[in-house]
């Protein structure tokens, strides 16, 4: 089980909430758009957390220990802010204990950023959760989806459509072990952010 730090020593910690974005069902389980998902999965199998129940209220499956909730919404993408927000009720809240993991078409296969409090870049998931919580000033986990462009660089979509397919369409077997990459460094990231907090957590996922 993770231990948390609190930064002014006796004083309560509230309670984190980490959010993995996804859509349900088996048929998009290892597509790009459940990169997020996937990657507090493997946090939760690592770190130890108890099974995942599934919450029938917030429509998502929950996972709890001393240090976090973990979330994986069971609703569609672009309706994530309906789970998220029965956990994270204001936006003082969510400036001081969401994390939410996502997919990301601005960054290749492979890389990671964290931010706090930047724009939606146009994610349906995001601006879901943005209206829920009605703040975008929350830490956010990008895992890098797009196909590898010039100088390595996000390769951009333009077309709507081929945004769509892309991003439910499942990994090529070349970028599994870049995936892989990603995710594990994802991981720790999220480990940090519980342990000792934003700064160190966005230091290591946001150095090369």
């Amino acid at each position: 089980m993770l231990s948390r730090r609190a930064p002014w020593g006796t004083i309560e910690v509230m309670a984190l909430v980490i959010v993995g974005l996804g859509n349900p069902g088996k048929e998009y389980e290892k597509t790009r758009h459940n990169a997020g998902r996937m990657a507090v999965e493997v946090f939760a199998k690592k770190e130890g957390f108890n099974a995942f129940d599934f919450n029938k209220k917030a429509n998502a499956f929950v996972s709890k220990d001393g240090s976090a909730t973990l979330v994986l919404p069971e609703t569609f993408m672009n309706s994530s802010g309906k789970a998220v927000i029965q956990f994270v009720k204001t936006p003082k809240a969510a400036a001081k204990t969401l994390l939410v993991v996502q997919d990301d078409l601005d960054l290749p296969v492979g890389t990671i950023k964290m931010v706090f409090g930047r724009g939606s870049g146009g994610h349906k998931g995001i601006e879901s959760v943005n209206r829920a919580v009605k703040t975008k000033d929350y830490a956010r986990i990008r895992i890098g989806v797009a196909p590898a462009g010039k100088k390595n660089q996000a390769k951009k979509l333009k077309d709507e459509e081929k945004v769509m397919k892309h991003v439910i369409g499942t990994f090529k077997p070349t970028e599994e072990a870049e995936l892989k990459k990603a995710i594990k460094k994802s991981v720790e990231a999220m480990r940090l952010f519980v342990s000792h907090g934003l700064e160190a957590a966005t230091q290591f996922a946001n150095t090369r």
